[in-house]
């Protein structure tokens, strides 16, 4: 006849004890629909928002400056079946606007991008430095790297998405986001329309 010693039946009931607390504790992590302790906002490289269910935004992120202009860039994700048009942005830190850059009289110039910034259906479309962004026009504070901003896209529909953009050094393509650097263009003004020194 086998027995059973204390130590093995002290070393079950703890085991029981711990898989009994392990699964009290998995069930209080669930999700918790209350506002009051919801933290909302998707995390900074979302690919996708669910609850805005527009657009997603992968790997946004601000260009860091301590004052004047900076831009916004990332990569927008169109999952659906239509296009989508992107007509404003707005941050509590500055004014902005859709820009895009061109060739003009021969130059590289940025400008503001009429009719919004479209995305068609099933493809994405690339933000970034030298290409089509979100202008940051007047900044209230400096921007530095590590500041996480807040943007709001309004889209033609008048649906809203919010996203999370982490600030960050960058030097590439040569920007200038300040009026009266670069080559400016003779009667061009800094709104709508700025040089910028191309890319080497």
């Amino acid at each position: 006849m086998r027995t059973t010693s204390p130590n093995a039946s002290r070393r079950r009931s703890a085991a029981i004890l711990v898989a009994a607390i392990l699964t009290v504790g998995v069930a209080g992590c669930g999700s918790s629909d209350s506002p009051s302790t919801a933290q909302a906002g998707p995390s900074a490289s979302a690919s996708a928002n669910p609850d805005a269910g527009v657009l997603g935004i992968r790997d946004p992120w601000v260009k860091a400056a301590d004052k004047g202009m900076t831009a916004a860039f990332g990569t927008l994700v169109n999952d659906g079946d239509t296009d989508v048009t992107v007509t404003s942005a707005t941050t509590s830190l500055s004014p902005m606007e859709l820009h895009e850059m061109a060739v003009k009289d021969g130059k590289m110039v940025m400008r503001q991008k009429q009719g919004g910034i479209v995305i068609k259906a099933r493809s994405t479309h690339a933000l970034e430095p030298g290409g089509d962004h979100l202008m940051l026009m007047n900044l209230t504070k400096p921007v530095q790297a590590g500041d996480e901003l807040t943007v709001t896209l309004t889209f033609a529909d008048g649906r809203t998405q919010q996203f999370r953009a982490v600030a960050k050094p960058f030097t590439g393509a040569q920007e200038s986001y300040a009026p009266g650097h670069g080559e400016p263009m003779p009667g061009m003004s800094a709104t709508p329309e700025m040089s910028m020194s191309p890319a080497s």
